[in-house]
């Protein structure tokens, strides 16, 4: 297979590295131009493009530079078009890339795209550039590098080199080879998090091959024979095949540009098919959702006569562009009722589709009619449910997120304070942080004492201390209520609690029996609660007694002992306490009559064999209301075994 984003065939020392840049600026500034000298590759493949001059689709090539102490960089070009029209396509090329290209025409200077394109960049959090001023045999030089220097003096690119260039007579193209090798000696490589996705900006079919994918890998390796999932659609395929730049690979690294063969994989929008802004993911990497809770910022740059400059109003239809695809969406602004130039806040963001994003990822904001960029920003929660942001509280730690976005221990600990309680194993999985990152966070949220985890669940600590005493509270209530029951029945209990999720429950009753509590039975109790009757209802307890042995064998009905509300109180003290033993619905026998009635049954089957009903009924002279759930019981029990209509012993 080709992945036709390259024709190079390098194999080299440990020391080469993979980066991905992107070109960036105006239409007819001569990107793809610049790209095809630097790299020998024309990346305008569509006859349209051919046609009319100018890049519509997103272009790709490979550039091998020679860097300092031995290194080698494979650079990943993509060549994005400049065309006002086309800027979806733009920005579907540079969400994940290392470098920017940034082309400006000495004889057109600063222009509309190449403003827009700068925002774009800015969006997207991309912090490095080279800045191509191209056809410098065409314009006046030092006048467009004062103006670019001016234009990108508060941005990130302030510093960033300008190389004059010129195609046709060759200038600078070796001087802006050594300038994009000494920017990427001092790139860090694109971290392995081990949570791999491939934001797929090509599909096609090769005959004889299938289905292939192509795109920028981030976030972790992806394996030949690996099982991925393809999101949105959330269903599951298998790599066939790996190439970068027409090389066949076993493993693909963060930072490549990737082509991938999927086996059994259809082309579209169907059941189990693929399409560009498609997301190849490893698995057990969580699902996508509808909606985000982000923080939105509207440039300062925008100029007045922009239509872009227009504030952001509450409810506003966009289309929210992330990865390599864009979404109809609708912006929910939580604190303000418009959003200004040059100012930013936490939002909810309703989308038409599912979308497979990450704390910490980037996206861009257009309107609806898809002609003006109009904001981007960050996404704070990849779940984006309206509850976590209700209060002023939990939009502050969703802030705190987005200035310190590398900082695990903040992002997770905000991650259990907004949800109260967290599932250890689904903290962050989607974050760009590393299930070894967020462990090592838990433990030490843990020594610290801001957090506590109990079976799985974490929570913070206030929060766990203030659901323990609670919980202490219903049932040091019940002792002082129910003195003679042995603890508060855990149903109780549960139905107490019925605000919090049956795995906290769980967690919690664990917690509690660890230290102060005990499980008894279907109860739990203080270790330090003796059950007593209090002396008002000892008469009712000498009445059950007698109304047991007078007929120890065939005792009147539960609902004839127990007449009151006292006497079902103590009846129950008994049972719990083992004095009466709880036979049927409606049958209970003292614990005497029990084990004699057991004895009884257990020495007659020995002696005759097999036994039915009315034999051992005879034999202890008692009536079949007693004897039928009394051998039910000594069933449950493991004392006796049915075989149609006798009774054998079960061992």
């Amino acid at each position: 297979m080709r992945c036709h984003c390259g024709q190079s065939r390098i194999v080299g020392p440990v020391t080469e590295r993979h980066f991905i840049l992107a070109t960036a600026g105006h239409v007819d500034h001569g990107k793809s131009a610049l790209v095809k000298a630097l790299t020998g590759i024309d990346p305008d493949r569509l006859p349209e493009e051919k046609a009319r001059q100018i890049t519509i689709e997103l272009g790709f090539a490979q550039l091998i530079l020679e860097g300092p102490n031995g290194q080698r960089f494979h650079v990943g070009f993509v060549d994005v078009p400049g065309h006002e029209d086309f800027v979806r396509n733009m920005i579907a090329g540079v969400g994940s890339i290392d470098l920017a290209l940034l082309v400006v025409a000495a004889d057109d200077g600063w222009m509309p795209q190449t403003e827009e394109h700068l925002q774009i960049l800015t969006y997207l959090g991309v912090e490095r550039a080279v800045i191509a001023l191209t056809k410098s045999d065409l314009g006046d030089v030092e006048r467009i590098e004062r103006e670019i220097r001016n234009q990108v003096s508060c941005t990130a690119f302030g510093r960033a080199p300008i190389i004059p260039s010129s195609i046709r007579t060759g200038e600078g193209i070796e001087n802006l080879k050594k300038a994009l090798a000494s920017e990427f000696a001092t790139v860090p490589p694109q971290r392995d998090f081990g949570k791999p996705r491939l934001f797929v900006d090509r599909v096609f079919t090769l005959r004889g091959i299938g289905t292939v994918v192509t795109g920028t890998l981030t976030g972790g390796q992806l394996r030949r024979g690996q099982k991925v999932i393809v999101q949105p659609q959330n269903f599951e395929a298998r790599i066939r095949s790996i190439q970068s730049h027409g090389v066949d690979l076993e493993s693909a690294q963060p930072g490549m540009r990737t082509a991938i063969n999927l086996a059994d994989v259809a082309i579209g929008d169907g059941p189990g098919g693929i399409k560009r802004g498609d997301v190849i993911a490893a698995v057990d990497l969580g699902k996508s959702s509808a909606s985000l809770i982000i923080l939105v910022e509207k440039s300062s740059r925008l100029d007045p006569k922009d239509p872009g400059v227009r504030p952001l109003k509450n409810g506003t239809s966009v289309y929210l562009h992330h990865g390599t695809s864009r979404f109809p969406a609708k912006i929910n602004l939580l604190e303000d009722r418009v959003l200004e130039p040059g100012k930013q806040t936490i939002a909810q963001v309703k989308l038409a589709s599912p979308i497979f994003a990450f704390l910490g990822d980037r996206f861009v904001l257009r309107d609806a009619s898809e002609q003006h960029t109009i904001a981007g920003g960050i996404v704070v929660d990849p779940e984006g449910d309206r509850r976590k942001i209700r209060s002023a509280t939990q939009r502050k730690l969703f802030a705190a997120r987005t200035g310190a976005p590398d900082d695990v221990d903040l992002c997770v600990h905000s991650e259990i304070l907004v949800n109260g309680f967290a599932r250890r194993e689904a903290i962050l999985d989607k974050s760009h942080f590393s299930s070894a990152e967020i462990a090592d966070a838990l433990l030490r949220l843990q020594r610290h004492n801001e957090i506590v985890i109990h079976q799985g669940i974490a929570t913070d600590t206030k929060t766990w201390r203030a659901l323990r005493d609670r919980a202490a509270v219903l049932i040091d209530d019940a002792h002082k209520r129910n003195p003679e029951r042995v603890g508060l029945d855990l149903n109780e209990l549960r139905r107490a609690l019925r605000d919090q999720p049956e795995n906290v429950f769980e967690a919690l009753v664990a917690d509690l029996c660890s230290d102060d509590f005990v499980s008894k039975g279907p109860a739990i109790a203080r270790i330090s609660h003796r059950p007593g009757l209090p002396d008002a209802l000892q008469f009712a307890a000498t009445k059950i007694h007698e109304a047991l042995s007078n007929k120890s064998f065939d005792p009147p009905a539960r609902k004839e002992i127990a007449l009151d509300r006292n006497a079902q109180q103590v009846l129950q003290f008994l049972i719990e306490n083992g004095e009466v033993i709880e036979v049927g619905s409606d049958t209970v026998l003292s614990r005497e009559s029990f084990q004699r009635m057991k004895s009884a049954v257990v020495e007659f089957i020995s002696k005759n064999g097999p036994a039915t009903v009315s034999e051992l009924r005879q034999a202890l002279q008692t009536s079949r209301r007693i004897m039928v759930p009394f051998l039910e019981k000594l069933d449950r029990d493991g004392v006796t075994r049915r075989a149609g209509d006798q009774r054998t012993l079960a061992h």
